[in-house]
């Protein structure tokens, strides 16, 4: 198969499966750059110059639903009310463009979606600040939209711990558990990117729901405590889980983990958030690079956690998450969200079969989503809405 002709089939299959992402951040790339003036940046337009994430290459990439994260840093002050105002974003966006983005809550609002050639435009909080210690927070959450939310983000929370920070409580607390037990009773999806490894198998202990991954990669292929280990990756299949790869250079490339911490350091000297994306924070990150070319990831490099990651835990488990907007870098060929189908054409020339790609794009992560809703009908029959505190859970 000729790449011209493996482009043309990925661009075809996803015409009929099109691509499910669990994590783009552009609300918090329009927060950051422009404060929310959707004039500023309207995304009916291409926005090359600014964002990762329009409208037109939504319909180039092939995109059929996407998960837009309601992120917020996690050393915010006032966490909650800035998650609030990323939701209203998004509510924003639905308003503005009803004729390619439709809000989604369910299983069936995502078919609906796809049937009459609309994007599904869902929601995604990342981090367990945002509920600020409060089941009842989680559930106000819930009610305006939210269908995950990602455990931690980089530090810890007083109930989980982080990936990216020293061990506190050695996974998930009793009021953790119990975050994850109302949220399986809401049919809100248990995301684990970020966590620890100590988290992520304290969650699968404790969930009767499917979990996901809305945007990690193999830590086996690229040794970063982002990733997901293989004996995380193997429970998956009981499970019912959905690891989703990401396309960040740093988490996917081993070379770029050592350039990356450098790069972080040298942010943070001139005063910056290392995760900053303003045109401020760009210029300082295009310096550095200038002085230190970067080590450069592709598709290839993306493709070879694809195929470890089905090795391990099954080509039913895999899904894709591309932190669009959230990341300064990305792979040559995946350099917006238009270049979905250089990702399948890829796997197509690396035997995967249409079958594995019509789950790995949509099959997957719609199922995981209307398991998600299954399990919370059946525990919504038999129990209530938990009031435990943390401070009666955990002391």
């Amino acid at each position: 198969m000729t790449a011209v002709s493996s482009l043309e089939t990925a661009r075809e299959l996803l015409r009929e499966f099109p691509v499910v992402d669990g994590h783009n951040d552009l609300p918090w790339a329009l927060r950051e750059q422009v404060r929310y003036d959707l004039d500023a940046r309207d995304i009916s337009t291409h926005q090359n110059a600014h964002l990762h994430t329009d409208i037109p290459r939504l319909r180039e990439g092939g995109v059929g639903a996407q998960f837009w994260s309601v992120y917020v840093r996690s050393d915010l002050p006032d966490a909650v009310p800035a998650t609030l105002e990323q939701i209203d974003c998004v509510r924003q966006l639905l308003a503005r463009y009803p004729g390619d983005l439709r809000a989604a809550l369910t299983a069936a609002d995502m078919a609906e979606a796809r049937a009459d050639g609309r994007i599904a435009s869902l929601m995604g909080a990342e981090g367990g600040h945002s509920i600020a210690n409060s089941l009842g927070t989680l559930r106000g959450l819930y009610a305006l939209g939210v269908r995950y939310l990602t455990l931690t983000h980089n530090d810890n929370v007083a109930w989980a711990d982080s990936a990216t920070d020293k061990p506190n409580v050695g996974g998930l607390s009793g009021f953790g558990r119990e975050v994850v037990r109302e949220m399986n009773r809401l049919g809100m999806l248990v995301d684990l990117s970020h966590v620890a490894a100590t988290t992520m198998r304290d969650a699968l202990d404790t969930s009767t729901a499917p979990v996901i991954f809305s945007h990690s990669s193999s830590r086996a292929v690229c040794d970063h405590p982002r990733n997901i280990p293989d004996d995380v990756l193997e429970r998956l299949p009981a499970n019912g889980g959905v690891a989703m790869v990401t396309f960040v250079p740093k988490f996917v490339l081993q070379a770029a983990v050592d350039w990356t911490a450098a790069a972080d350091e040298n942010m943070r000297a001139h005063g910056f958030h290392h995760l900053a994306t303003t045109p401020e924070a760009m210029k300082v990150h295009r310096a550095f690079e200038e002085r230190n070319p970067r080590p450069v990831a592709t598709v290839a490099t993306v493709a070879d956690h694809l195929d470890h990651m089905r090795e391990v835990a099954g080509v039913d488990h895999l899904g894709i998450g591309g932190d669009y907007d959230g990341t300064a870098f990305t792979p040559d060929g995946l350099n917006d969200v238009s270049g979905y189908p250089n990702l399948i054409a890829e796997l197509l020339d690396r035997g995967w079969s249409r079958s594995d790609l019509a789950k790995l794009t949509w099959q997957n992560a719609v199922r995981a989503v209307g398991a998600a809703e299954d399990v919370a009908r059946d525990l919504r029959a038999t129990r209530g809405p938990s009031n435990a505190t943390i401070e009666a859970l955990d002391g």
